[in-house]
């Protein structure tokens, strides 16, 4: 069974604050890597995908800020910054280079420990609505459902074949974006070498045939661009036949 426990990395450069973090989320299961400099830190960071950092701010090699600042050039891992300095610019500077949170030296154990799952349970929401979102195309007229493979035109359903449903997701999921005949059987049909460029064709006509049988609208957000292939309107072409 695979093991699905968050895991966090704690960056501070004093062993007893490490030992004392680790000893309390270890007890709420969270699995715990340490590094000791910003450098080691920033490494980790970016070589693993943790669910959490916890960051200090006064680092030697790399300060906080500087391992946060680069690291959201590579990653969006939730930060929580740990400091002895609670002045403002300290806390502004630690928001500016993307921390999620920020608790002042000396904290209380149980306090981060709330605070953790709090930005953790945030996060993985975060997570399950861009999911969500990237398998649920929604459009005035159109919605697609990539989980179910269903179709919806203007609320009623559309009955396609596996191969016109790819089409239509590969579509809709770039919307204006022109695709020639020979990508769209690359990525569609996987033909690398070979293929019929009328097999694009066909699979359009039926396509809009059976989405006309549903709603007027729909087939016409699938415009053909003449002399480059098609490309799929999040509106209704005001021409396309």
């Amino acid at each position: 069974m695979a093991d699905d426990r968050k895991t966090i990395l704690i960056v501070d450069d004093e062993e007893r604050i490490r030992r004392l973090l680790r000893m309390y989320l270890e007890k709420e299961n969270y699995i715990i890597e340490e590094a000791a400099d910003g450098q080691e830190g920033l490494d980790l960071a970016l070589e693993e995908d943790y669910d959490l950092i916890l960051l200090d701010l006064m680092l030697p090699k790399l300060d906080g800020i500087e391992v946060a600042k680069q690291l959201r050039e590579e990653k969006n891992s939730p930060i929580m910054m740990l400091t002895a300095k609670g002045e403002e610019l300290n806390r502004i500077q630690g928001f500016e280079v993307g921390a999620d949170d920020y608790i002042v030296k000396p904290f209380s154990p149980r306090e981060i420990v709330l605070r953790v799952a709090a930005i953790l349970k945030r996060t993985q929401s975060l997570k399950e609505t861009e999911i969500k979102n990237a398998n649920l195309i929604q459009l005035p007229h159109l919605e697609i459902d990539n989980r179910s493979h269903r179709v919806i035109a203007d609320g009623k359903q559309v009955n396609l074949t596996p191969k016109e449903y790819d089409l239509l997701y590969y579509l809709a999921s770039s919307p204006d974006q022109i695709f020639g005949r020979e990508q769209l059987l690359r990525e569609v049909w996987k033909y690398e070498f070979f293929g019929d460029l009328r097999t694009v064709d066909t699979h359009v006509k039926r396509l809009r045939e059976k989405l006309a049988k549903q709603s007027e609208e729909a087939p016409r957000m699938i415009e053909t661009v003449w002399g480059l292939g098609y490309k799929f309107n999040s509106y209704p072409a005001t021409d396309e036949k």
